[in-house]
């Protein structure tokens, strides 16, 4: 059961709600979270207990001295004084009393997390629209561009998540690819398989595990039909693939496994098919991946609805 937070929205962010064991070595539920967040300042986490800036389940500060034990959760807002600047804009598609769909850039995150708060597309987005109830409807990767829907009001929230969770959202991408050595315009395939094809296997997100998980040994419970757009040369001079994916599950990272799987492995990804070391983003060579079509029939009004995305990737042929 869902658990509603006695924080309100503030500046675009919603609270973090942590869950504090009923027992360990702590002698008070400040010592807890002094304790999990040991890569922050004790002093600053102390004097935030000390201004009220962690509360209950009924609102109320909870003092510096109160007893592990005591609450099962807190609440507070998550501060990020040094984040990185994205510098790129979401574009806004539609916006009506119930739907927000916007076209996101490469390297802005949907929501909040790791490095990145305020900018994200939701915190930005309820910033720009004043909303606080905007809450997404589903995610695209922060490397990953292209249409992501946002609920715009409570109330009708759960009849667009529920598309989603009946799989009755078409969703259509396209990706850039290293061309393979082996292409043959005149007989396109994959792997040995003839394009267009579908491409199936079995894809588990683990916790703990930031890459999605291939096994073989499994049933398949992720589809992708992947389809050939073009094959040549891109402006920068990249011989390159570009295809069309129609994914039938959303399995996590299930695009980027399914075209590094059958050795395309998207230009720009650094997870698949190898994890390569961290580094500064590329703005120049961004994830090739973009989330070209949503199409749906709205839940509420009966009638069908479709949106296109206005970006294209760069290193696409050239025609």
């Amino acid at each position: 059961m869902s658990m509603p937070p006695p924080l309100p929205v503030k500046n675009g962010v919603g609270p973090t709600r942590l869950r504090i064991p009923t027992s360990g070595p702590w002698a008070t539920i400040a010592e807890y979270v002094v304790a999990k967040f040991d890569h922050l300042d004790a002093d600053s986490l102390y004097r935030r207990f000390d201004d009220g800036g962690f509360v209950g389940i009924d609102g109320r500060p909870i003092a510096r001295g109160t007893e592990a034990g005591g609450h099962e959760f807190l609440w507070y807002y998550r501060e990020l004084p040094n984040e990185i600047p994205v510098p790129f804009r979401e574009e806004i598609l539609l916006v009506d009393d119930d739907l927000v769909v916007v076209d996101k850039p490469h390297f802005l995150p949907t929501i909040p997390g790791g490095r990145y708060l305020h900018e994200s597309a939701l915190v930005r987005l309820r910033v720009r629209l004043d909303n606080p109830d905007l809450t997404p409807i589903h995610r695209l990767d922060r490397g990953t561009a292209g249409l992501v829907m946002f609920s715009a009001r409570p109330a009708t929230r759960g009849a667009y998540q529920t598309l989603f969770a009946k799989r009755q959202v078409t969703k259509v991408y396209e990706a850039v690819s290293t061309l393979p050595l082996e292409w043959d315009q005149d007989a396109p395939a994959l792997a040995g398989q003839d394009l267009p094809l579908v491409c199936r296997n079995h894809i588990e997100s683990r916790r703990g595990e930031f890459r999605a998980i291939v096994d073989d040994a499994r049933e398949p419970n992720s589809e992708t039909l992947i389809e050939l757009l073009a094959a040549g040369v891109s402006a920068s001079g990249r011989a390159v693939l570009h295809t069309v994916l129609h994914p039938h599950t959303g399995r996590m990272h299930q695009l980027r496994v399914h075209l590094a799987a059958l050795g395309v492995g998207i230009l720009g990804d650094s997870w698949y098919p190898d994890l390569l070391p961290e580094k500064p983003d590329d703005h120049s060579l961004p994830l090739q991946l973009l989330a070209r079509e949503v199409d749906f029939t709205d839940p509420l009004s009966g009638q069908p609805r479709r949106f296109t995305t206005r970006r294209t990737l760069s290193e696409m042929p050239v025609p």
